[in-house]
Formats: structure tokens, C-alpha cells, sequence
């Protein structure tokens, strides 16, 4: 019997050593279901063993920031009495295993991380990064991610709004499915998961608990090998119809006042909610199994216990409140059940079947949960790939360009957007590929508006982790200043291999210094996030890939500028930096066709400073357009410029490229650089302006008719030309 619990601890994740702890805290032989337990709470994707060491290194407070980490949700006041909940999870591997329900339950749980906190969502944004054409499943993972979100989103009546999607091979093997979402809610009327105030009663409400997604936080702690379709029953099957009708009636409960905790039952499902409300509160907890509503015959308790049923939501209220609680739910037609009450033991207790079965303490579970700081190592890999070589091309640049506008990064992604409702709701202003932000109003607050990016960017990090967490900031920072909004936090989604790989320790603690170096430089608080490792099959991870989910405040909707160029004769400047920098550039991939460099951090002072002048410019109505210079360079920014004009406008330019400096010009990316244009006159001023402001900056052209002009080069690309490109299909969507 000793060794079949071991075993049976071993098979659900834990380790060796980690069960003989088990044993010393209970100081008996546990029972299965409390083995479940641990596993569900002590593995990587609910406990954070491998990254809890590194993660208070991020800043997490400002006057604006009213729930930082730990909570189901960050939360920042806006002002007036209202505030902003946002968050960002991963839904990799299950997205990997079956595309279509991983992806349409990603979009479930955190649209329920956000109507937990009291909060309406009202918009969506995701980061999705695919293999390449040439593996068999790429097409096959990207039209079910795509479709599976356009799903349960459309369903769910919250528009998806922006984001973005990559294929690289890196992601071959493991495709990232990051998930952004952002609600609003007055500020007292927050809420927490959280169980105190001992005889207050466990509401269980949603849908019933089956046997889909059992060990499906387990499963999302392990590497795949070739047997990963094997691992589908840990897949969750979502049902937003059902979502949409639960949260209407859990916001009703919490408008009444009859709400003192609730948590949503997502990864770890029923037993993360109750451990996690209990270890919150402070108090203990005990439930009865028997009184769960099940949708399979002859449930054991450790399947209910680890099942991820989805739409499922723990609620604590008074004994007193219960009977109008059960009658709100059942007035929307959705279980509610009474299963069990807060205690002052400290302790988690749960009876099946008349015997109790588990019975351990709720800080063993959560605060005491194995921490660990892995041995981490440099790749030996980035002795050769930080040697940038000199860069040259043998063809002429015309024809350079045209074969870089041919990857993927400048497709249209219309396809995947159309597929999305991101007009419901009458909030947004600023919609897919029109600009660098998306925007949405805050009708509750007029006439302010709230902005969202979503950035990452494997590739460099691969090459340099620090530079890239930093930088990934910086960027995210950069794309709200170009809408005219100013940062009041971010949440981060943290991709990685997996941790018991030196090298990838290395990748990740580093490019969590690099997010926490650059969140203290620039004023901004981490609100939450997530970390999601054992990105990897047969071990070969995947890029080391930080996400950046950053929201920003505009004070007036009416003033925000997209990218797309406006009018004919108005003039076109570049801010920052003449040249960009090649190292790691889409140019290198692509028309080189190698992956080397060392990507360096921006420049912290005129970063703050380009971000200050473009929302103070913004904000004065002296900008019509604004475009931060990235993926692809200067000129495939001034293509994407004319593509999202409304009127089909070009540009002419006369840069003014040194000899020796063309590609770091026309194709260097990064380095704080932005194209804005502004009236026909207004040039020279606003030039002087941008000195004055301590930032680079000279005029390069005028907005004309229809072609791409750069005549220090003699590039002469037709709008129609760029279309064409754009508007090619991207693969299995």
C-alpha cells in the first residue's frame, strides 16, 4: 500500500522527495485524495516553485494600483470611483493537445479571472505564436486556436480587439496561446477570493463537474513527448453560453451585497479554489464532495477533486444571505449548491462517501509549498550567436524589401480578426491593425479611454534574455505613448522551457531582471501575470518568450491618432536615432537568413522622454499619426503607415541615409525610434519642439498619393504592390 501511494504521487507529478515531505507533514500515510491535493497545489503551474524566488523582484505598487499580485486579478483606479481589473494568462499546452477547446477555454478562464474581482470584461487581446509552414500541424493548430477563441468570445459578447500572431520553427513542437483581458468595476465594489468569518457558508455554483480537464494544471507542469495526443482527456471543453449566463448572475450576487468571497475554479479546479480562499482569508475550510453536482456516474474523490470542468465559481456568503443566493442562480437557470462552510482550524477538510479524506493544513498546501532555486547556467549557445557578423547584401534594396514584406509579420491579420466581434460593446476606437495600441472608451468615465498592447518578442530574447525582457517593456511602453497613453501597469505571461534545464533557468531569471530593471526605470508596478514552463518536446524548448500585457490611460478618446498615414502634404518625421539596430532584426531572419546579435537596452532617458513628448503632442492634437519603428525597420514601418491609411495614401522620403549606414537605417529595428506625421507647415516647429525635448528627430518626407518613395536609394514601391503582399493568406487560418 506504501509504494502504490508513492507511485500513485510520482504519477501525478510530485517527486520523490517531495512525497516524503508530504509524510513528515501529516506524519501518517496520506490518503489518495489528499495525494491529489498536493499534486493539484505543489506543481509548477499552480505553486510557482521554480519562479517565486525571481518574481518579487518586480515592482508592484503606485498610487494608482489598488490589488497587486496574488489576487485572481491586478486592479488600478482610473479615476471617478472606477477602476480597471486586468490580467493575462497561458493556455499553451492544452491549445497544443486540441487547438480549438485549449485556445476557447483560455478565453473562459480569463474572462472569469476578471468577473471575479466584480469587474464587466469588456475587451480581449492575445499573443499567438505558431510553428512554421513546413511542420504537418502547424495549419492544423493555428485555424483551431483562432477558431476556438473567435468562439467563446463571440459568445461571450466581449470583443477580441487586437494582439498578435507569429510563426517561427522555435514554436514548432509548442505553440503559446497568452490570453489579455481587462474589465471595469467601481472601486467599492471589488471583490476577493478569498473565505473568512468562521460558519459562513461555500456556495458551489456553474456547471457541473465531469471528468474533462482531470490533471490539466498537472499536465500544463510536464514536458511532451511523442505521446502528447495521448493527453487530451486533460483538455477542458468549454461551454460560453453557459459562462455568459453564470457571470450575469454572479455580478447580480455581488451587486446585492451578498457576496464575501469568490474564486473561479480554473487550473487545479475545486481544490485550488478552496485552498487558495481559505489560505487568503486565513481561516480553514471543509467541504463535503458528495454535495458537488456531478455529470459523470461513479466519480472517485480524486477525480472531483483535480476535475476542470470549466464554468465553475466558489462562492462564500453568510448562512443568513444563502437562500437569495440560490435563488439568483437558479433564476438563471445554473446550479448552485450549498457544499460546505469556513472554519477557524486552518485546515482544509473534505469528507466523500461519509469518511473525511482529507485533512492537512491550508499552509502546507500554499505558503510552505516547496520553493526552490534552481541551478541555472549561460547557454553555451550564445558564444556564437552574440558574434554579430557585418551585415551585406548583394542585391539592391528595392528587391531586398520586397522579399522581406513577404514573411509573415506584414500579412494582413484580417483574417483572424474578422473572426472576432471586436466592435461589440460600442467601445472601441481605435480597432485591429490601425493602430499600435488598441483603444476603447470608458463610457463609465467620458471622455477618457483605456489603451492595450500586447508585446513579445522570442527571438531576441533567445539572444540576449536581459535585453530582451527589457526591451519588451519598453516597447509595450512606447506603443500606448503612440496612441497617447500613459502606462498605469502591466501583466506579464512568461514563456519558457522547461526549469530543471539549466540554461533555461538561466533565459528566465534574466529576462525577469530585465522586466523588473526596466518596470523601475520607467515608474511602472507589475500587477500580476503568469508563469507557464515545460514549453518543450522531446527536449527542444521553445524561444524564451515574455509577454507584455500593458494598459494605459487616455484622457480623451477623441484625441488618440492611429498609424495610418491622414492626408496629402502632411509631413512625415522620425524621432530617435537616425539608425536601428540589426542585431536579431526581422532583415537578419529573413534576408540573411541567420539568427545572431546581442541586442542592447534602450536608452532609459530618451525612452521616458519620446514617451512624455508623443502623449503631450497627442494630447495638443499636434500629431495626425504615430508609428514606433520595430519588426522590419523604418521602411516596412512606412509601408504598414500606408497600408492602414484610409485614403490609400503614400510617402515620399529623402532620409538623409549616411553611405555606410543604409541597412541600420532602412531595416534596423528598436532604439526608440517613432514615425509621426503632422499638418502640411507644422513641420519645422514641431521639429524644434522634439530638440527642445531632448529628442532626435528631422523631417524625412511628405505624405503624397500612391507608392513607397525613398529617393536617397531610388525605392519606388506601388501601394498596390505592398497590398498584394499584405493581403496573402496566412497558413490554416
Amino acid at each position: 500500500m506504501v509504494e502504490r501511494k508513492r507511485e500513485l504521487a510520482i504519477s501525478l507529478g510530485l517527486s520523490n522527495d517531495e512525497y516524503e515531505r508530504i509524510l513528515s507533514i501529516l506524519q501518517r500515510e496520506p490518503t489518495e485524495a489528499e495525494i491529489a491535493v498536493f499534486a493539484a497545489m505543489w506543481n509548477e503551474h499552480v505553486s510557482y516553485k521554480s519562479s517565486r524566488v525571481y518574481l518579487k523582484e518586480f515592482p508592484t505598487k503606485t498610487k494608482d494600483v489598488l490589488v497587486g499580485p496574488g489576487e485572481n486579478a491586478g486592479v488600478v483606479s482610473v479615476g471617478n470611483g472606477y477602476a480597471l481589473a486586468f490580467k493575462i494568462e497561458s493556455h499553451n499546452h492544452p491549445s497544443f493537445i486540441e487547438p480549438f477547446q485549449g485556445a476557447a477555454t483560455g478565453v473562459g478562464g480569463i474572462l472569469r479571472d476578471i468577473f471575479t474581482m466584480g469587474a464587466r470584461p469588456f475587451a480581449v487581446m492575445d499573443s499567438l505564436w505558431f510553428g512554421s509552414l513546413k511542420h504537418p500541424r502547424t495549419q492544423y493548430i493555428a485555424g483551431g486556436v483562432v477558431s476556438g477563441i473567435a468562439f467563446y468570445g463571440n459568445c461571450m459578447g466581449v470583443p477580441t480587439v487586437g494582439g498578435e500572431t507569429n510563426y517561427d520553427e522555435a514554436y514548432d513542437h509548442n505553440c503559446l496561446v497568452n490570453v489579455f483581458a481587462i474589465g471595469i468595476v467601481r472601486e467599492d465594489k471589488i471583490f476577493f477570493g478569498k473565505a473568512s468569518g468562521n460558519g459562513n457558508k461555500v456556495v458551489y455554483v456553474g456547471s457541473t463537474t465531469g471528468r474533462d480537464g482531470i490533471q490539466g494544471a498537472i499536465m500544463a507542469s510536464q514536458t511532451f513527448g511523442d505521446e502528447a495526443g495521448q493527453k487530451r482527456p486533460t483538455v477542458q471543453v468549454g461551454d460560453p453560453f453557459t459562462e455568459k449566463v453564470l457571470m450575469e448572475a454572479c455580478l447580480e450576487v455581488m451587486a446585492e451585497g451578498l457576496v464575501l468571497g469568490i474564486q473561479d475554479m480554473g487550473a487545479a479546479g475545486l481544490t485550488c479554489s478552496t485552498v487558495e480562499m481559505a489560505s487568503r482569508g486565513g481561516h480553514g475550510i471543509r467541504v463535503d464532495l458528495d454535495l458537488v453536482p456531478l455529470r459523470a456516474k461513479g466519480m472517485s474523490a480524486p477525480e472531483i477533486l483535480l476535475s476542470e470542468s470549466q464554468e465553475r465559481m466558489l462562492l462564500v456568503a453568510r448562512p443568513e444571505d444563502c437562500d437569495r443566493v440560490l435563488e439568483v442562480f437558479r433564476k438563471w437557470d445554473i446550479n448552485a449548491n450549498i457544499i460546505g462552510e469556513v472554519t477557524d482550524t486552518n485546515r482544509v477538510e473534505m469528507y466523500f462517501g461519509g469518511q473525511k479524506v482529507v485533512d492537512c493544513p491550508v499552509s502546507a498546501l500554499t505558503d510552505d509549498a516547496p520553493l526552490y532555486k534552481r541551478p541555472f547556467e549561460k547557454p553555451a549557445y550564445l558564444e556564437e550567436t552574440q558574434k554579430m557578423p557585418r551585415v551585406v547584401v548583394e542585391e539592391d534594396i528595392q528587391s531586398a524589401f520586397l522579399r522581406l514584406i513577404d514573411d509573415f509579420a506584414f500579412r494582413s491579420k484580417r483574417p483572424i480578426y474578422e473572426q472576432y466581434d471586436h466592435m461589440v460593446q460600442i467601445r472601441t476606437v481605435i480597432p485591429p491593425e490601425k493602430g499600435d495600441s488598441a483603444v476603447m472608451r470608458l463610457i463609465e468615465v467620458p471622455p477618457k479611454g483605456v489603451a492595450m498592447t500586447l508585446d513579445g518578442n522570442g527571438a531576441k530574447t533567445y539572444l540576449n534574455p536581459r535585453s530582451g525582457g527589457f526591451n519588451v517593456v519598453a516597447e509595450a511602453l512606447l506603443n500606448l505613448a503612440c496612441v497617447g497613453a500613459r502606462c498605469v501597469g502591466i501583466t506579464d505571461c512568461l514563456n519558457f522551457g522547461s526549469p530543471e534545464n539549466k540554461e533555461v533557468m538561466w533565459q528566465f531569471r534574466e529576462a525577469v531582471l530585465g522586466i523588473a530593471e526596466a518596470c523601475r526605470a520607467f515608474g511602472v508596478p507589475v500587477t500580476g501575470g503568469n508563469v507557464s514552463f515545460y514549453n518543450e518536446t522531446n527536449g527542444r524548448p521553445i524561444f524564451p518568450t515574455p509577454v507584455i500585457g500593458a494598459v494605459g490611460i487616455v484622457e480623451d478618446c477623441s484625441k488618440c491618432v492611429g498609424i495610418g498615414f491622414v492626408d496629402e502634404g502632411d509631413e512625415v518625421l522620425l524621432l530617435g536615432n537616425v539608425e536601428g539596430e540589426m542585431d536579431g532584426s526581422l532583415f537578419i531572419r529573413r534576408c540573411v537568413g541567420i539568427l545572431k546579435g546581442n541586442p542592447k537596452c534602450v536608452d532609459v532617458l530618451l525612452h521616458k522622454r519620446m514617451i512624455d513628448f508623443l502623449c503631450d503632442s497627442i494630447e495638443k492634437g499636434r500629431i495626425k499619426s504615430a508609428h514606433d519603428i520595430s519588426d522590419g525597420g523604418l521602411l516596412f514601418t512606412l509601408a504598414e503607415c500606408m497600408i492602414a491609411s484610409e485614403k490609400g495614401l503614400g510617402v515620399r522620403c529623402r532620409v538623409g541615409i549616411e553611405k555606410d549606414k543604409v541597412l541600420e537605417t532602412l531595416f534596423g529595428e528598436g532604439r526608440s525610434r517613432v514615425v509621426v506625421s503632422v499638418p502640411r507647415g507644422s513641420g519645422h516647429r514641431f521639429l524644434e519642439d522634439a530638440r527642445k525635448s531632448g529628442i532626435p528627430a528631422r523631417i524625412i518626407g511628405e505624405v503624397c498619393r500612391d507608392a513607397l518613395r525613398i529617393e536617397d536609394v531610388g525605392l519606388c514601391v506601388p501601394i498596390k504592390t505592398l497590398l498584394a503582399f499584405h493581403e496573402k493568406p496566412l497558413p490554416g487560418i
